[in-house]
């Protein structure tokens, strides 16, 4: 495929599992080469759980095929349908990024296959060694460089199928970041849920109230029978809700509540719960549970169609955090686009080239797209990068269909872009990788 692109002069997009929320895997007018069935598994080692990938083996499939001997990916995304090598390339964080930091940091080793047809195998090596340097180029440079056909991974040790989960009603956006703050180095997970919509059908409350999950592995002589939660049929999802209607319709379901009185009603709900049958309880719950609430409800997307949804996710360093998003929440309330989800998340630096990691939190935004605020929304989500900035904030790939490129480039620290784009022009000087997202964000020529 990369020989007849050359050969045609068609740009190449790769594709893994087409999860990304905006134009990461598509380009109007290129090739596009799904990965999807480069799926084996190609080493195991389970006793230091040290594992090699092909690039279309799913997050699924990884701790489907790890947990019975006791370890569990060290990040995972809120699905569990994402390629592992599409993971690599947008280096996915987790709700215990502060603990682990992205799935990157957790990549040993990789093979490279570049545009030229070269295999290159590369590592985490010395810093200054041109395949060290390559290795952190590659990682969340959304596919740009080459393509993934082998990751080799180093899972978590666990020692039961079950976290421990606590949730705690927060009554406003400072105190929800002051209480994340102070967690960070006791829980392995953390997450906050904001209603964001003003005002609310209860009584009057303070902007950004919510909810913290707090969750931390079992320690081994805190579950009795960890060959049972370590079991695979302890770890799959409900395919009925309430025992009783089938999961497959809920997004049908969902469908009716998709507008803004009904996703009020629901975040006062949620708030309402929170902080009566809830609050401060401590419950178990298996890892896939805890982990992939996103696939709860399979093709949840559709409830938003026709239009569908975007997220804007904003991270910001720790000082200006609070600042920054409550600007970011007054000003959709003032352009009357309220997010209908909005989720905050504790951070740390890594080393890679093209990172969206800072020493600071990061807040997501779901907004649903329909024909009449789509214009609204695009310029909405400008202003809202604007302010992530110029308060020396970043941008993560994976979550992105509208920020415009000048605002992306202008988060990077200094030296990188040129230093990516040098890169680009050695390992690629034709230009064939690209997709709409590297047109968008990086003004990547097609060939």
């Amino acid at each position: 495929m990369l020989a007849l692109a050359a050969e045609r002069g068609l740009p190449l997009t790769f594709r893994g599992a087409g999860c990304s929320y905006g134009d990461a895997a598509f380009h109007p007018e290129g090739l596009i080469l799904d990965l999807q069935r480069l799926r084996r598994i190609l080493a195991w080692d389970p006793q230091t759980g040290v594992i090699d990938v092909e690039p279309g083996v799913t997050v699924r499939d990884l701790w489907r095929f790890a947990l019975g001997d006791g370890w569990w990916p060290p990040v995972v995304s809120g699905t569990m349908e994402p390629t592992l090598g599409g993971c690599l390339a947008m280096n996915i964080h987790g709700k215990n990024n502060w603990q682990r930091g992205t799935l990157g940091e957790h990549c040993l080793e990789l093979d490279l296959l570049l545009p030229s047809g070269e295999l290159r195998t590369v590592s985490p090596s010395v810093p200054g060694d041109p395949d060290g340097d390559l290795f952190h180029a590659v990682i969340g440079s959304f596919g740009q460089l080459g393509l993934i056909t082998r990751a080799r991974l180093q899972l978590k040790k666990v020692a039961s199928g079950l976290v421990a989960v606590r949730a705690e009603p927060v009554a406003n956006l400072g105190a929800m970041l002051a209480a994340m703050d102070e967690a960070k180095d006791e829980y392995e997970y953390l997450v906050g849920w904001i209603d964001a919509f003003p005002g609310g059908i209860f009584s009057g409350r303070a902007v950004g109230r919510g909810q913290i999950h707090y969750a931390r592995h079992l320690e081994a002589d805190e579950d009795p029978q960890p060959h049972r939660t370590l079991a695979l049929e302890a770890q799959d999802l409900p395919e009925t809700f309430f025992g009783v209607l089938p999961k497959s319709i809920l997004w049908r379901l969902m469908k009716p509540f998709t507008h803004r009185p009904g996703m009020r009603l629901i975040n006062a709900a949620k708030f309402r719960a929170a902080a009566t049958v809830q609050r401060g309880k401590l419950y178990h719950q298996s890892l896939a549970g805890y982990s992939f609430l996103l696939d709860y409800v399979p093709g949840w997307k559709r409830a938003y169609l026709p239009g569908g949804l975007i997220q804007h996710q904003s991270f910001v360093p720790r000082e200006a955090a609070e600042g920054v998003f409550r600007q970011q929440l007054a000003l959709c309330r003032k352009r009357g686009l309220p997010p209908f989800l909005a989720v905050l998340k504790r951070h740390r630096p890594d080393p890679f080239l093209l990172s969206h990691g800072v020493d600071g939190f990061s807040l997501a935004l779901d907004f649903p797209v329909t024909g009449r605020n789509r214009t609204r929304l695009w310029a909405l989500v400008r202003d809202l990068s604007v302010l992530v900035v110029e308060a020396g904030g970043r941008f993560y790939p994976a979550k992105d269909a509208a920020i415009p490129g000048d605002l992306y480039q202008a988060t990077l620290p200094e030296g990188a872009l040129a230093r990516f784009r040098e890169l680009k022009e050695t390992l690629d000087p034709d230009g064939v990788l690209t997709s709409a997202l590297a047109r968008r964000w990086l003004g990547a020529p097609d060939p």
